[in-house]
């Protein structure tokens, strides 16, 4: 299936921190978390997910409260420019750092934003077919070997011309998201990194809200 993702990450302290902790999720939380921000909605309770799925269908809303840590994601996060982020969700999580992961194998797109007290600090979206859409801010640690050309997207005996980065998105991705909530979803995975599976998320199925007349 590949790498996806479209998810938003809220957090007072770093948020390895919390989910290394193993906090529990706190379902009537996340409950109000979601109704909050999206009160046209109706929301159907659905099974359990967890972390390793956080790029659910249309409509479905996959979401996680703990303690300081929030977690959602919905369609809304699958853009091209995460400055662009509507206002509603940075105000929500405005008094801390708020992520944005994006990623789609398919187009080995990659994109992700950094807020912190509702300030964009960073913003990156990028793909081959598109090159890069947006490069708000400066570089954060984890970039910068990616965009030195440690981490080649073509082999060795490859002309690295052939290829319009010196990485491959979906890589460095990846080391978003170990550099940010300490997992990984594919590639040579560090076993000391949080197993993504065992952090429960509640789903709901989205229905607009509307009234029926008899």
């Amino acid at each position: 299936m590949g790498a996806k993702t479209w998810m938003l990450v809220y957090s007072k302290r770093d948020p390895k921190e919390f989910l290394h902790a193993g906090a529990r999720l706190d379902r009537d939380a996340t409950t109000a978390l979601v109704k909050q921000l999206y009160p046209s909605e109706k929301l159907v309770p659905l099974d359990d997910g967890d972390l390793c799925f956080t790029c659910p269908p249309d409509k479905e809303i996959v979401a996680g409260c703990f303690p300081g840590l929030a977690i959602v994601a919905a369609k809304e996060f699958g853009i091209d420019y995460p400055s662009k982020l509507a206002s509603r969700f940075v105000d929500a999580f405005s008094d801390g750092t708020l992520y944005l992961h994006a990623m789609h194998s398919v187009v080995d797109w990659f994109a992700f934003g950094v807020w912190r007290n509702g300030i964009l600090q960073r913003s990156l979206s990028l793909s081959p077919d598109s090159g890069i859409m947006e490069d708000i801010g400066d570089r954060l640690p984890f970039e910068q070997a990616y965009w030195a050309g440690e981490h080649p997207a073509v082999d060795p005996d490859e002309d690295p011309a052939n290829y319009p980065f010196p990485f491959h998105p979906l890589d460095l991705g990846e080391a978003a998201l170990a550099a940010f909530f300490g997992y990984q979803l594919e590639g040579m995975i560090d076993p000391e990194l949080i197993q993504p599976e065992r952090i429960p998320l509640m789903r709901f199925e989205r229905k607009k809200a509307g009234w029926k007349f008899w």
